[in-house]
């Protein structure tokens, strides 16, 4: 008896509904191996930590126990804790709208008519090549410029009868920290917005030059408008950065005596968690780093995202 067409029909449409899964199987793993399980991992330790007994020398005079909440309040109620959170609040307000600023105004350039071949790919190439430098290298390179004895910043002040600024002093420190999150984030978010601007159809600019337009006026009530969509993503982007910040700060502490080890809340969890050796603390920390992630990321889309995508329906 032979098989009804139906039935052999079946047999290959299933095979291909695997497809996709198996193709997406490794990363999954992955996800799941990598990033989700060490999240619960870490929400774990959170809610646990460490009774000891006696002299706690035994054994046994270790043990780990419930502890609820008591971590997220001593974390909390940390006195390195919200200085932390203040100085990554100052932080995010002079990098943002610095950085995105900046690659706004450089995607304009580039796109403007007047940026041609092969002088657009330089530049292109030469804004976005700090973003290929690791974090650790840029700041780095960066410390030894700030260091007065060894930069020849303080070389070219001198030369024209100025005083240099110590840049790792207690005031400027932030800025110099700043500096080089702009420096290496600039470019990623100009390609972003340089991209979303290489999609207009170059019919919409030349109505409006027709109609007497000027390439401010185009850059300003065309461009801009069209491309917020990015601008909100790369904000969302470098929002998360922000509260992620840890390896300008950590590589320049060893150059500056005005870099703490709870410079910023990652620091204070990498002290709690390797100086320390407190993994419960620590872990509570990378929750309510998470968590406020999550929420002003989440927060902000939700505020303006309808808004600025419902545009390009």
């Amino acid at each position: 008896m032979t098989p009804s067409a139906s039935t052999t029909a079946r047999r290959p449409v299933g095979r291909r509904a695997g497809t996709p899964y198996a193709f997406l199987a490794p990363a999954i793993f992955l996800f799941v191996a990598f990033l989700a399980a060490p999240i619960v991992y870490a929400a774990y330790l959170s809610l646990r930590k460490v009774k000891v007994s006696g002299l706690g020398l035994g054994a046994k005079s270790r043990t780990e126990i419930w502890a609820g909440l008591d971590n997220y309040a001593r974390s909390l109620s940390d006195p390195d804790f919200l200085p932390s959170v203040g100085r990554i609040g100052l932080y995010g307000l002079i990098v943002v709208p610095t950085m995105l600023g900046l690659a706004l105004l450089f995607a304009l350039l580039l796109d403007a008519n007047r940026t041609r071949e092969p002088v657009g790919k330089f530049a292109r190439i030469s804004i976005f090549l700090p973003y290929a430098v690791p974090a650790v290298v840029g700041s780095l390179l960066w410390g030894f410029l700030y260091l007065p004895r060894v930069s020849p910043i303080t070389d070219l002040f001198e030369a024209v009868g100025i005083t240099a600024p110590e840049l790792l002093s207690r005031d400027l420190t932030i800025w110099a920290v700043a500096n080089i999150a702009v420096w290496g984030g600039t470019g990623f978010n100009m390609i972003v917005i340089y991209t979303a601007l290489r999609a207009v159809p170059l019919s919409l600019y030349e109505s409006a030059r027709i109609d007497g337009a000027s390439e401010v006026a185009i850059a300003w009530r065309i461009k801009i408008p069209i491309v917020t969509p990015s601008l909100i993503m790369t904000f969302v982007f470098s929002l998360i950065a922000t509260l992620q910040v840890f390896a300008e700060p950590m590589t320049l502490r060893p150059l500056a005596n005005t870099i703490s080890t709870t410079w910023t809340p990652l620091m204070k969890v990498y002290r709690d968690a390797f100086t320390r050796n407190d993994l419960y603390a620590a872990a509570a920390t990378s929750v309510i780093i998470a968590l406020a992630t999550f929420i002003l990321s989440f927060g902000f889309l939700k505020l303006v995202g309808r808004r600025a995508f419902n545009q390009e329906d």
